[in-house]
């Protein structure tokens, strides 16, 4: 089954894809994260010694706000965790699965992201989803432990091993964060209306609901007639 973002306009109804409390938990995140990724692409650049803009608004040093916010995500990780068991628990066991029908959607996403035509699938998260939530997840694990024992250390051997695989978690894990970026904003003719999973409400047109994660659809309204 393939859905055309054109024709397949569905009926005006919303569906809500993201509760208040995830809507907050992501807001978080990715600030956070966004400015680990400046501060610490700051650092690798070789500008230690040179505040930027964000150090001369904020008046701390980039080592200082990159630490900083690293301890706050881990917080709000955390916090993440006790407090949305059952969202952690999708995200995991969601994200593991692989069906055939998987297969034939990584075959034709290159051109169903200018399409919208995806073959259906029925996970909560798209299989690209599930490819990306266990990389990021795998690389911010290495990338947290690597800077909480870079802080408890001081020169040295493992330093230094530690600072490398730190560097090389950072390379990996930017440019799938871009790559999520460009595709949760809706920029891409497939994924168009996508953003709205995460904001406005966390509600978005039933028809971008089908075209993207029509299984999720099917179990929280019932199949289409």
């Amino acid at each position: 089954m393939a859905t055309d973002p054109e024709t397949d306009t569905g009926t005006g109804r919303y569906v809500e894809r993201n509760n208040r409390r995830t809507r907050w938990f992501h807001a978080g995140t990715y600030l956070l994260v966004l400015l680990l990724l400046a501060t610490g692409w700051w650092l690798l650049a070789g500008r230690e010694g040179q505040p930027s803009p964000l150090a001369r608004i904020t008046g701390q040093a980039d080592t200082s706000l990159h630490q900083y916010a690293g301890w706050a995500l881990l917080g709000l990780a955390a916090l993440g965790a006790a407090l949305g068991r059952r969202a952690v628990r999708t995200l995991l066991t969601d994200s593991v699965r692989l069906g055939r029908r998987d297969m034939r959607w990584f075959a034709r996403w290159p051109v169903a992201v200018f399409t919208g035509r995806f073959p259906r699938h029925d996970g909560h998260f798209d299989p690209g989803q599930r490819i990306m939530n266990l990389a990021v997840l795998v690389l911010l694990l290495i990338l947290a432990g690597t800077g909480v024992w870079l802080t408890q250390i001081d020169g040295g051997a493992t330093f230094v091993w530690l600072d490398q695989v730190h560097k090389w978690a950072t390379y990996a894990i930017t440019p799938i964060l871009l790559g999520h970026i460009l595709v949760a904003s809706g920029v891409l003719p497939g994924y168009r209306g996508a953003w709205r999973a995460m904001h406005l409400g966390g509600r978005l047109p039933a028809h971008v609901a089908r075209r993207l994660w029509p299984g999720w659809l099917d179990r929280n309204e019932g199949p289409r007639k």
